[in-house]
């Protein structure tokens, strides 16, 4: 664990902007900076650094933070990865201390799967090349396919042997846990009973970007009709499948440089186009492409061709999830393989010269091929050619950029003979349904920063420890925003004694006394950190909140204090327009504390309502009546805050 003054070190020499210029073309605007979101694909930049409060603020897609955060979202790294990657950048040693038993536990259970997936690995590359079983199985299979030796060794492939258990009694021999060959997937254990989960397979490890074994495929050696061909490893503290491409550690240098990626289905197809010479190729090991996949790919180019064989089937129905690459604005091609070929056999015959030859003549943009594709199936019948437009369309209104739209649009055109203003009308309507429901939630949380909901959209009773209702976060908004600011001074007991009260003072007086503090853990945290610097003139609450340990409250501190937030209102008083709530403090703070009263005598309430119900049914009637006279009491202070609040008293 780093120590609290290294971080600090960290955090007080990392320019948010000079480490954000690394990735993102920033431009001034005002005291503020703006660029194109680097997690979203945006064509007008909505991308906010602000370094004079050392956070950013996406307003397209709603990541923000600060500088810590950032290089967390960006670089796919935990809270302490990401600060010794700024401690390296500004040349800082960091200074480590001893983690806490609780991340001890999780560092440590990370790190004996890793530790049990390098003693797997080991175990099946010895049981492949020493042993006279997996010379006989499977290191003739591999050479009866055709692979070479020195691709075999790049990518580490093994033989598991068969038997019961021959791993799992290595591994416990040399003094693994039970316990983590079990989550790795390596061994499966009943009451009873334990064997290996691939015995009799060979073996394919998957690597992650950094080349740590994570995970393994196995390819089953024997007939067995009851048996799946391959089977993966389970999802894991390691592994999650949805997250990771076969192939990328050994591809990813190859893929930067050549500005493409080539992608196939199965372990083989990867093999066998390395040996070929093609090196930018990764498998999505046959299961449908996810979001995180594609953003994987993302990270080092935005070119992808996806490489097909013949299969007619097998090709429609990935198409339904190619869409999701358009959508990243990913410039996607396809390629299909002659008829009987996939990626191994096609790469063998062919070599690195014939298939680079074969993928220039016919590779296609994906919005053409699947026009051509599904027009085959719709020769004379007017419904399905409509179905088929329709389809296309979808395709098209995905994409991101307009430019790239309009091509597709006009290609599209001359394909299906059909208008381009039609086509363009569709894709209009198409852009409308998407966004239509992102509209009415903009509309919904105008005033609500992410995390936090109304009280149509959560009951306190069951509300999640870290969402917030709509007047707890506008209450904190203000704490936080307008903290040690001097909001009135009243008169002191001696005679030109003047007492100033600011807002923290005010606002924690007002609930503590009333015994009204939320019950949202985050609020609770911010409140007590508040309240135990109030005699601090030199507490910094942005400074404090933003480079919170606790990441929830660093990144709603980050989104209550974005500009767009802060300014999203404009208030009046006494019927004259305003821009600045510092003008009229005196007038909004108390409004807060009262919206906020409101809603927590409302939860109160409703949770007496319920007492009331549940006693009666019990016939418990003293308890009925206790209850009334505090739903009574409580009536009356719902009445005197509604009167307080006017017009904007909550329903």
């Amino acid at each position: 664990m780093i120590d609290r003054y290294t971080i600090q070190r960290i955090l007080d020499s990392a320019d948010i902007a000079d480490v954000i210029s690394d990735f993102v073309s920033l431009k001034r605007r005002g005291v503020n900076l703006l660029g194109l979101c680097p997690f979203h694909n945006e064509k007008t930049p909505s991308f906010t650094v602000s370094p004079a409060k050392g956070i950013f603020k996406c307003f397209g897609c709603g990541k923000g933070g600060n500088v810590v955060n950032f290089i967390m979202d960006h670089e796919s790294l935990s809270y302490p990865e990401a600060l010794k990657w700024l401690a390296r950048k500004y040349n800082i040693d960091v200074v480590e201390e001893e983690d806490t038993e609780e991340q001890k536990q999780l560092k440590d259970e990370r790190e004996s799967l890793m530790i049990v997936s390098a003693f797997a690995l080991k175990f099946f590359s010895r049981a492949l090349w020493e042993e006279n079983e997996g010379r006989l199985i499977g290191l003739s299979y591999f050479r009866e396919r055709g692979f070479q030796d020195n691709i075999l060794k790049k990518f580490e492939v093994g033989y598991s042997p068969k038997g019961k258990a021959p791993l799992t009694e290595a591994a416990l021999k040399q003094g693994y846990k039970i316990e983590y060959l079990e989550k790795s997937g390596l061994t499966i254990k009943r009451e009873d009973w334990i064997r290996d989960r691939f015995a009799e397979r060979i073996i394919f490890p998957i690597h992650n970007l950094a080349g740590r074994i994570i995970a393994f495929g196995g390819r089953i050696m024997k007939d067995d009709p009851k048996a799946a061909k391959y089977i993966n490893s389970p999802e894991s503290e390691i592994y999650h499948k949805s997250s990771v491409l076969y192939g990328i550690f050994q591809a990813k240098r190859e893929i930067t440089r050549t500005e493409k990626c080539y992608l196939v289905e199965g372990y083989t197809d990867v093999l066998s186009m390395h040996q070929a010479g093609i090196t930018n190729v990764v498998a999505s090991s046959g299961t449908a492409l996810t979001p995180e996949q594609i953003k994987l790919i993302k990270r080092f180019t935005p070119n992808i061709t996806i490489i097909y064989d013949g299969d007619e089937a097998g090709i429609k129905a990935s198409l339904r999830g190619i869409d999701l690459v358009l959508e990243e604005g990913m410039n996607v091609k396809v390629l299909l393989l002659p008829g009987g070929e996939d990626p191994d056999s096609f790469a063998k015959s062919q070599g690195a010269n014939g298939f680079q030859q074969y993928i220039h003549d016919n590779e296609t943009d994906f919005i053409q091929f699947k026009t051509r594709l599904l027009l085959n199936q719709t020769e004379n019948d007017p419904i399905a050619r409509a179905r088929l437009i329709s389809d296309v369309v979808h395709s098209i209104a995905v994409i991101p950029n307009t430019i790239t739209r309009s091509v597709y649009i006009r290609e599209c055109s001359k394909l299906l003979d059909v208008k381009e203003e039609i086509l363009y009308s569709e894709v209009r309507k198409q852009k409308f349904k998407q966004n239509e429901g992102l509209r009415r939630n903009d509309l919904r949380q105008q005033f609500q920063p992410p995390g936090v909901k109304s009280v149509q959209q959560v009951q306190a009773k069951n509300q999640h420890p870290s969402e917030l209702l709509v007047e707890e976060a506008e209450y904190l908004r203000f704490l936080l925003k307008h903290c040690k600011t001097i909001l009135f001074e009243e008169e002191g007991p001696h005679p030109h004694e003047v007492h100033q009260i600011k807002v923290d003072e005010f606002m924690i007086h007002e609930l503590e006394n009333d015994d009204l503090v939320s019950e949202n853990e985050l609020f609770r945290q911010i409140f007590k950190d508040v309240k135990e610097n109030l005699e601090n003139d030199q507490f910094d609450p942005w400074k404090h909140f933003i480079y919170h340990a606790n990441i929830e409250i660093s990144k709603l501190a980050t989104n209550l204090l974005s500009e767009k937030f802060i300014e999203s209102r404009r208030w009046t008083k006494a019927g004259a327009f305003t821009e600045s709530e510092e003008e009229i403090l005196d007038y909004l703070v108390p409004r807060i504390i009262y919206e906020y009263k409101l809603r927590k005598i409302k939860q109160m309430m409703t949770e007496i309502e319920e007492a009331i119900t549940k006693a009666s049914e019990n016939k418990n009637f003293d308890r009925v009546i206790e209850e009334q006279s505090k739903y009574m009491n409580l009536k009356r202070i719902e009445k005197f805050l509604s009167e307080k609040l006017g017009s904007r008293a909550i329903n």
